[in-house]
């Protein structure tokens, strides 16, 4: 064999096993939850896997991928690059997908979807060709985030100013005298008091705008109302037991593969 075609078989060899890697994964619900449907080469009609206008988010692992509406590649199209797609709202395609297929070099197609933004990969999804089993679940733990905040509106009266406080005195001070001049003796002196406080009053209240209400939003942490954040789940799988968190409270069994790993 000359090295020539020992290379060419090489390359081809190669160019397989790339091919057989690349992977788009559908899920039924976004967060790539509910039933998932998994495909490796093109898919004309989604109806023949019993997955037309089902999928609400996917995760493509390997290659890019021409998405469409209709059967036969037909319709509205999508390109997919490699990442993870929690939702397929934000591309229109939210439970209208009917045909998958490797984009094509030149794809003729509406729309190229952006990059998916970085999060923290999700890894519980199945892998083609991966046989799975069920794991009996035989612990549950919920964890809690920070309790929620409540926010409501009120109404409060608000004074126009503070209050006028030269006038206080000045008003103080006439009060004082006016109340001087009348009665006399110990009459006199209540008078005397009355006035200065009658004009202090008075006073203070001479430039003070009118009084008004205003809606003041208040909050407050509510106790117990927070969410789980996620569920700590532990599990045993051929007699050894594993633990793995996972965002949906699960049943009395976990689906995971030969290796324990979860998949959901």
């Amino acid at each position: 064999m000359n090295r020539t075609f020992t290379l060419a078989l090489g390359l081809s060899a190669l160019l397989l096993a790339q091919h057989a890697a690349a992977q788009l994964t559908f899920f039924e619900w976004d967060g790539f939850r509910g039933r998932s449907f998994v495909s490796d080469r093109s898919t004309a009609n989604f109806a023949y896997h019993g997955f037309n206008d089902r999928a609400s988010s996917a995760i493509v692992d390997r290659g890019r991928w021409e998405v469409c509406e209709d059967a036969d590649f037909r319709g509205r199209c999508v390109i997919l690059s490699p990442g993870q797609y929690p939702t397929l709202a934000a591309m229109g395609l939210d439970r209208r997908v009917s045909s998958s297929r490797r984009a094509p070099k030149q794809a003729n197609v509406a729309y190229v979807a952006p990059p998916p933004p970085s999060a923290p990969p999700y890894n519980y999804y199945p892998r083609h060709g991966e046989r799975l089993y069920q794991a009996s679940v035989v612990a549950v733990r919920a964890v809690l985030g920070p309790p929620e905040q409540r926010c409501w509106v009120e109404r409060e009266q608000v004074a126009g100013s503070s209050p006028n406080v030269p006038g206080a005195i000045i008003g103080g001070i006439l009060g004082g005298v006016l109340g001087h001049q009348i009665g006399g003796g110990r009459g006199q002196d209540v008078a005397t008091a009355v006035g200065a406080v009658g004009g202090a009053a008075v006073g203070a209240n001479v430039g003070r705008g009118p009084t008004y209400t205003q809606d003041v939003q208040k909050c407050a942490a509510v106790p117990g109302s927070a969410r789980p954040e996620y569920w700590d789940v532990t599990y045993v799988f051929q007699g050894r037991e594993y633990r793995a968190q996972l965002g949906f409270p699960p049943g009395p069994t976990i689906t995971v593969n030969g290796r324990g790993e979860p998949r959901a």
